[in-house]
């Protein structure tokens, strides 16, 4: 018996004080968040359906986080990658608001102290920042590394958290 063909993506754009920022769901899953001058810009793909309204939970939260009433969030999320990568992105989501973490400190917390590149790697590829928040993890120094929305973009978030172990370098 075929299987039920595949519902299409749904697309929408937020207003944030980062740009507009592109989001990309499933039916029952938010699966991406794409900044407006990232490196990885997510565009809308063929047969994909655009709604603005389709996203009233993701808003609302994204909305409380930027107007500093939000720490955690808690949407129904859907990873696509690699089972390394999936395990970096939730990784990430357990990093409290307001905190840092350097990439080799993640790699050890995952069991593999050597693996800080390749974490460094699938952080690169968190399709839903902000949410699972890459721009937490930074240099083993406290100083900014490269984050796929753009360093001033990982500094705002930085900041905007107040975050500990951040020393408010750009570079």
């Amino acid at each position: 018996m075929p299987g039920k063909p595949a519902e299409p993506l749904v697309y929408g754009y937020l207003e944030s004080p980062v740009g507009p920022l592109l989001l990309v769901a499933d039916a029952d899953h938010l699966r991406g968040i794409s900044f407006p001058d990232s490196s990885t810009k997510q565009e809308p793909q063929a047969g994909w359906r655009r709604d603005d309204a389709y996203f009233p939970d993701t808003t609302a939260q994204l909305q409380a986080y930027f107007a500093g009433e939000l720490r955690e969030f808690s949407l129904p999320l859907l990873f696509d990658g690699t089972d390394f990568q999936k395990t970096v992105w939730q990784a990430l989501c357990a990093i409290p608001y307001g905190e840092t973490m350097s990439y080799g400190a993640l790699a050890a917390k995952l069991g593999n102290p050597n693996a800080s590149r390749a974490v460094g790697a699938a952080n690169g590829a968190n399709p839903l920042p902000i949410i699972a928040p890459c721009h937490r993890v930074i240099g083993a120094d406290s100083s900014m590394t490269g984050f796929g929305g753009g360093v001033d973009v990982k500094h705002f978030l930085l900041s905007h958290e107040k975050a500990r172990g951040y020393q408010g370098r750009l570079f």
